[in-house]
């Protein structure tokens, strides 16, 4: 008797695998420090930068690097990161806002100038670890580690 896989049960396996070996990658220090370097001036409110807003941003820079990386097999085909960067322009908008939500919320932001400077952080921090994991996975793509 054969046991019968969907292929949507078999290409998230592989999804998994995937996101599994970029991850190893990924140092949570790096990320740490990502998170300090970009956000804390934001914040001068607190004594220490707040390890409920620092795991948000690690979270949500995971998100972005894995993001990155699955659509990196366009850029190892030859395309340009800023035409990929197209493709997945929505889903990056979303973790954009969820990013400015998040930090909106715990960091009692009001309306003015800075929420257009957080926002502005929120943007370049998202970009930077979506590049990050681009990179990374077009790396992986030309060692063929994928």
């Amino acid at each position: 008797m054969n046991v019968i896989t969907s292929f949507k049960k078999k290409k998230q396996e592989k999804q998994m695998l995937y996101e599994r070996k970029m991850l190893r990658e990924l140092s949570l220090e790096r990320l740490k420090t990502q998170a300090i370097e970009h956000f804390s001036p934001l914040y001068r409110i607190y004594r220490a930068f707040s390890s409920v807003i620092e795991e948000g941003c690690i979270d949500i820079a995971i998100e972005a690097y894995l993001l990155g990386a699955n659509y990196s097999r366009f850029g190892y085909y030859g395309e340009p990161a800023e035409f990929v960067k197209r493709r997945c322009a929505q889903e990056e908008k979303y973790l954009i806002d969820a990013l400015f939500d998040f930090l909106c919320f715990w960091g009692n932001i009001g309306d003015g100038l800075e929420d257009e400077s957080l926002y502005l952080a929120c943007e370049h921090y998202i970009a930077y670890w979506w590049m990050e994991g681009f990179e990374k996975g077009k790396k992986r793509r030309r060692l063929k580690l994928h």
